[in-house]
């Protein structure tokens, strides 16, 4: 019996054949794009129509869907070192976006970790934005946990750090963050551009702590940053204790830890991490920094003041040396007043008082005694009168002051001011009397003294 022959079947050729290498071109390219920035394949399908093809999308999207199949099964030739690090030898920082609920808003956190290559001790620093003062902020806490610097610091190419990228190894280093490696005395080192596996001891903390510590943040509402930082510390360290080293697990981190902290060098001071730049101040005795405005003092209205940013404060100095510190706010368009700031102002222009934004938010007691003194004439020029005193008093002997007058029923300039006066008067000294007769027999109670006089003297009158 002879087996049968059949011929072999010829597949019918696809409108799509003459488009299939220019769809695996834009497959391939997307493929090493960022996901947000690859294309779909109905944008694909549109692509190709641009270029003549008249058929379906349902070859388009079979054929993508087959090679994207293909290259996520097909083995990989890329292969790693392991790596080895001594103690006191190195760390690696690294930033990750997380969000959660503070103040009773969601916000947006970046946050950096920063770990000892060889004992995987680590932190976790919350901020709301990943500028330069951040950055140097993270060093000085991650340093003062670990007890010490390591010798080499291992980063990508953020921009924070390095100004432009040259060929290999040739980096353009920020000179602010030159500057704070020297203060530590460790040796910067950038990885290679798409090159996450020469510093993936970090990398993985990112992933491992969000599936723990970073969880729980989400899960938990918080009033500040700065008590979500303080119990992120607090999580960290704890977690030293609980987790096993990669490399002796018979020994946990916290154990390692305290061998690699006598090796690192010793910590200095805190690095003085500012971002200073110059600013105008307005008319309104405001400057804008990140899109909100903060008063400074009238007196430097117009002119050119050096703003010192720093991770929870600004603190800009006038001309004369003297100085301010602002708290520093991460919202939007918002205008943060200090009353004191306009003292001087209201002195020339006491009419402001009545309407000006900034002094609705002087203490209560002042607050009463502005609306009692501006139902009369000439109120607003009292009230300018006393809050010229906070400058050369003080708030707190002012507020004493407008609080015993309000409750004794004088809303008067003179009376406040006296008030102040009497306040501040030095209390009277106690006078030590000397008495340098003693008795030799100290005299003792006796009711019965009393008695026998009464009896004499009723004996006298019968």
């Amino acid at each position: 019996m002879v087996e049968p022959q059949y011929p072999v079947r010829q597949s019918a050729a696809s409108v799509l054949d003459p488009y299939k290498e220019q769809l695996v071109t834009w497959l391939k390219a997307d493929s090493h794009r960022n996901k947000r920035e690859r294309r779909g394949v109905k944008a694909l399908f549109e692509a190709l129509r641009a270029m003549g093809y008249g058929g379906s999308s349902t070859p388009v999207y079979r054929f993508a869907q087959r090679w994207k199949h293909e290259q996520s099964h097909a083995p990989k030739n890329v292969g790693f070192v392991p790596l080895h690090f001594e103690l006191g030898e190195a760390f690696q920082f690294d930033w990750s976006c997380e969000y959660a609920f503070i103040g009773g808003l969601r916000r947006r956190l970046e946050v950096a970790h920063i770990k000892l290559a060889a004992s995987r001790a680590f932190l976790l620093v919350a901020y709301f934005t990943q500028t330069h003062e951040m950055l140097f902020d993270a060093h000085a806490r991650g340093f003062a946990v670990f007890g010490g610097v390591p010798k080499r610091g291992i980063y990508d190419n953020m921009k924070t750090a390095v100004d432009k990228i040259g060929k290999g190894k040739q980096r353009s280093v920020n000179a602010r963050f030159e500057a704070m490696t020297g203060h530590y005395l460790f040796d910067p080192e950038f990885c290679n551009r798409a090159a996450g596996w020469e510093k993936g001891i970090v990398e993985k903390n990112v992933q491992d702590r969000r599936r723990g510590v970073v969880r729980e943040i989400t899960e938990r509402r918080w009033s500040s940053l700065a008590e979500l930082n303080e119990w992120l510390q607090r999580a960290c360290q704890d977690a030293w204790q609980e987790l096993a080293h990669p490399e002796w697990p018979e020994l946990s981190i916290a154990d390692v830890w305290q061998d690699e902290a006598s090796r690192l060098m010793p910590c200095p001071k805190p690095f003085d991490g500012y971002v200073e730049q110059p600013i105008r101040v307005t008319s309104t005795s405001l400057i804008q920094y990140q899109r909100n405005r903060y008063s400074v003092p009238c007196e430097w209205v117009h002119g050119v003041v050096s703003l010192r940013v720093y991770p929870e404060y600004l603190l800009v100095v006038g001309l004369d040396g003297h100085s301010v510190r602002l708290e520093r706010h991460f919202g939007r368009d918002q205008t943060i007043y200090d009353w004191q700031h306009y003292i001087a102002l209201v002195e020339r222009k006491p009419g402001a008082l009545r309407n000006g934004a900034p002094f609705r938010e002087m203490p209560e007691p002042l607050l009463e005694l502005q609306r009692q003194l501006l139902k009369h004439p000439g109120g607003d020029r009292v009230m300018a009168q006393v809050l010229l005193a906070v400058n050369l008093h003080g708030l707190e002997e002012v507020l004493v002051a407008t609080e015993l007058a309000l409750q004794a029923g004088r809303v008067s300039a003179e009376h406040v001011l006296n008030v102040i006066a009497r306040l501040k008067e030095p209390a009277p000294a106690r006078l030590e009397i000397s008495t340098p007769l003693q008795l030799n027999t100290p005299a003792l109670a006796n009711l019965e003294r009393y008695d026998a006089l009464r009896d004499e003297q009723e004996a006298r009158h019968e």
